[in-house]
C-alpha cells in the first residue's frame, strides 16, 4: 500500500513538473492573442498596429500673463483594422478645474477653469465643440467614420490659463512656466483595449502614441525658451554670439555658460523684436515639454551617446542663480547619459539632447527633466539620474504608466540603483535604496502593501500605488538579474527594448521576451514576484554541523524568491558570507536546504538580504550548539 502511494505521489509530481507555470493573462490581453497583434514568444505579432498623429501647434505664452492661446493641426491616422465612429480626445489640463477628480487634496493656486476649446473642425469642416463642461477624456463622435488606413485632418483653437502652483506643468515663478500636457491630443487606441479613456486624478502618469510635433512658441523679446526636440531657427531667435555659443555646445566636451547673470539682465541673449518665435521639431516620440523664462540661467554641453557611431547628445540647464545644485547638472546629465548607454540599460541615449530645468515636478519629459534644486549635491545627482532613466521607459518604448507603472518606474528604480553603485560604492547605493525604496513597505504590515505588482495601478489611491510601482518591482528586476547573471540579463534587457522600441509593450510582452531571449521559463519568478501578495520573509528554521559540513534548512515565509546572503560567524568571531541567488526556490517555492562545505567551528549562522529587506528578522539567525 505504501509503496502504491509513493508510486501515485512521484506521478503526480511528474505529472506538474512537465505542465509548466501558467501566468494569468487577463481578457483584454487574450485578445490581442487571438487577433495575432501580439505573441506568446514576447514579439510584436503579425498583425501589430498603432495609430499615429502627426501635430503642428502654435502657442503663445505672454508672461507674466499666465493665459496660454493655442492653436494646432493633426494629421491623425488609423492602422487598426476597425472603423473609427468617434475620437477620445485627451484634455489632461481639465484636471485643474475645481469639479475635477483627484487623488489627493489640493490648493487654491493649483485650481483654474481648465482647458477651453475655442474652434474645431474636422477635414476644413467646422464642427461645435458640444458639452464644454469637459472632464480629461472628451469623445468626440466624427461626421465621417475613419476607416482603416484612412486620415483626418483636425484644427483646434483653445486656451488656458497656468496655474500659479507648479508641479508637473505651472508658473515656477511670475516669468517662468513649465508647459507640459498643454495641448488637446488624440488618446491611445490600442489592440486589447481599444480607447484609453482612463481619467487622469492628477498623481498617476500617461500613456501616449508616438507622433510627430512641429511646433513654435512666441514669447516676448528677452525670453528664451526650451523645449523637447531640435531648435529650428537660433538665428532667428538668439542674438549671434549665443546662437554660436550655443552651436559650440553641441560638440564640446565642457561645459559652455551660454546665458549668464550679466547677459540676461544686459538683455544680449535674444533677438530685440517685440516677439520671437521659437521653432521646434520632434519625430517619433511620445510627448513634448516646454519651458520659458527671462532670467534663467543657460549652461550647455555633450557628451557622446553612441560609442560606435559618435553620435553625440547635447546636455542643457535652465535654473535661477540661487540653485546651486543646478551649476553642475549639466555634469550629472553628461554622466548619466554616458553611463546608461554603456552600462544598464546598455542602448544608446536615444535622442538629440536633455533639458534639465529647475521646477518643482521632479518629473520625466522626452528630452525634458523638471527637477526641484537640492541643498546636497548627491540628491540632486540622484533625482536627475532617475528622471533619465526614463529616456528609456516609458520614451523609447510607449508604455502604458497609467496602469502598469512597475514598466517604467519599476526599471527608472533598478537603473538609478545601478548608477548608485558606480556612484557611490555598493554600501551606500544600498543603504539609499533600502530608505527611499524598500523601507516603507517592507516594513508596513498592511494589506495594501501586499497588493499584487501586476494590479492596475489606475484602480489603487495611497500607499500601494509607490510600493507597487517603484520599489517592489525594482527589486523584482534586480532579483531576476541575479538568477540569470549580468551577461544573461543583460542580453534579454536589451533584447526585449529592441523588439518594442517605438511600440506599446504591456507586461506580458516583457515576461514572455525575457522568457524567450534567455531561453528559461521564468513564469515561476514572474508569478511569484509579480502576480502573487507576497512580500519577503525568509527564516532559518534549521541548521546541522557534522565533518566540517553546514546544512541549513530555510523557509520562504514571505513567498518572495528573494536572493539572500547567508552569514556564517566562526567560534573566533570571523565571518564569511555565501549569497544564495534566488535559484534556490525554483524547485520549491516554500523551501530551500543549503549545505556548505569545509566550514570550521561554527557558532551562528544569520541572514542578510541587502536591499532585499526582510520583514522579520527575528527568525533570521541560528545558534549552533
Amino acid at each position: 500500500m505504501f509503496r502504491n502511494i509513493m508510486l501515485g505521489s512521484l506521478a503526480v509530481l511528474y505529472a506538474i513538473t512537465l505542465h509548466a507555470q501558467e501566468l494569468y493573462i487577463p481578457r483584454d490581453v487574450k485578445k490581442a492573442y487571438e487577433n495575432n497583434t501580439r505573441s506568446k514568444d514576447g514579439n510584436p505579432g503579425a498583425n501589430y498596429w498603432q495609430n499615429k498623429g502627426v501635430y503642428t501647434i502654435d502657442l503663445t505664452v505672454s508672461p507674466p500673463d499666465r493665459n496660454v492661446t493655442g492653436k494646432e493641426t493633426i494629421v491623425y491616422t488609423n492602422h487598426s483594422p476597425d472603423t473609427l465612429k468617434a475620437l477620445n480626445f485627451k484634455l489632461f489640463l481639465n484636471q485643474h478645474k475645481p469639479e475635477a477628480p483627484r487623488s489627493g487634496q489640493t490648493s487654491p493656486d493649483y485650481l483654474t477653469s481648465g482647458m477651453h476649446i475655442d474652434t474645431y473642425s474636422e477635414n476644413g469642416v467646422a464642427r461645435e465643440w458640444t458639452d464644454k463642461n469637459d472632464g480629461t477624456n472628451k469623445m468626440v463622435t466624427l461626421a465621417d467614420p475613419l476607416a482603416p488606413g484612412a486620415s483626418v485632418t483636425l484644427d483646434i483653437g483653445w486656451h488656458f490659463d497656468l496655474s500659479v502652483q507648479s508641479g508637473r506643468e505651472g508658473a515656477i515663478d511670475e516669468t517662468t512656466f513649465f508647459l507640459a500636457y498643454f495641448f488637446p491630443r488624440v488618446a491611445v487606441y490600442d489592440d486589447s483595449r481599444g480607447w484609453d479613456t482612463m481619467s487622469f486624478r492628477g498623481s498617476q502618469e500617461f500613456y501616449n502614441d508616438f507622433n510627430d510635433y512641429t511646433f513654435s512658441v512666441t514669447v516676448p523679446a528677452n525670453y528664451i525658451v526650451w523645449a523637447t526636440g531640435d531648435l529650428q531657427n537660433p538665428d532667428e531667435v538668439l542674438q549671434p554670439r549665443y546662437a554660436q555659443l550655443l552651436e559650440e555646445s553641441m560638440t564640446s566636451d565642457e561645459v559652455i555658460h551660454i546665458a549668464t547673470k550679466e547677459d540676461l539682465e544686459g538683455q544680449k541673449v535674444t533677438r530685440q523684436n517685440p516677439e520671437n518665435t521659437w521653432k521646434w521639431k520632434a519625430d517619433n516620440i511620445t510627448d513634448i515639454a516646454i519651458a520659458l523664462s527671462d532670467h534663467y540661467l543657460w549652461d550647455a554641453g555633450s557628451v557622446v551617446a553612441d560609442p560606435e557611431t559618435g553620435r553625440r547628445a547635447s546636455v542643457q540647464a535652465a535654473y535661477d542663480e540661487p540653485s546651486e545644485d543646478f551649476r553642475e547638472m549639466v555634469g550629472y546629465g553628461k554622466h548619466a547619459i554616458d553611463w546608461f548607454s554603456n552600462n544598464y540599460p546598455g542602448v544608446p541615449y536615444p535622442f538629440s539632447k536633455s533639458t534639465i530645468v529647475r521646477g518643482f515636478a521632479d518629473m520625466e519629459y522626452p528630452m525634458m527633466v523638471n527637477d526641484s534644486s537640492f541643498p546636497e549635491a548627491e540628491f540632486a545627482r540622484f533625482v536627475v539620474e532617475h528622471e533619465i532613466a526614463h529616456t528609456y521607459f516609458p520614451f523609447y518604448m510607449g508604455i502604458n504608466e497609467t496602469r502598469f507603472g512597475f514598466m517604467d518606474e519599476g526599471w527608472a528604480t533598478t537603473l538609478e540603483y545601478l548608477i548608485g553603485i558606480h556612484d557611490l560604492g555598493k554600501e551606500k547605493a544600498t543603504e539609499n535604496f533600502k530608505k527611499f525604496r524598500v523601507a516603507s513597505w517592507a516594513n508596513n504590515a498592511d494589506m495594501e502593501y501586499d497588493l499584487p505588482v501586476i494590479t492596475p495601478l489606475n484602480v489603487l489611491n495611497g500607499p500601494p500605488i509607490r510600493a507597487n510601482a517603484y520599489g517592489k518591482a525594482a527589486i523584482g528586476y534586480l532579483a531576476v538579474k541575479e538568477y540569470l547573471g549580468d551577461a544573461l540579463f543583460g542580453k534579454a534587457l536589451k533584447g526585449y527594448m529592441d523588439r518594442w522600441n517605438g511600440k506599446h509593450p504591456m507586461p506580458w510582452d516583457f515576461f514572455y521576451s525575457f522568457n524567450d531571449l534567455t531561453g528559461k521559463d521564468l513564469n515561476w519568478f514572474w508569478d511569484r514576484w509579480y502576480f502573487s501578495n507576497n512580500y519577503i520573509d525568509i527564516a532559518i528554521t534549521d541548521a546541522s554541523y557534522k565533518k566540517n559540513a553546514l546544512t541549513i534548512s530555510l523557509e520562504n515565509i514571505g513567498g518572495m524568491p528573494a536572493p539572500v546572503t547567508i552569514v556564517v560567524t566562526g567560534k573566533d568571531g570571523k565571518t564569511q558570507e555565501f549569497h544564495q541567488t534566488p535559484a534556490i526556490w525554483e524547485a520549491d517555492p516554500e523551501h530551500a536546504q543549503i549545505t556548505l562545505k569545509n566550514i570550521r567551528d561554527v557558532a551562528k549562522i544569520s541572514l542578510d538580504g541587502g536591499i532585499f529587506m526582510d520583514a522579520d528578522t527575528s527568525n533570521d539567525s541560528f545558534t549552533i550548539r
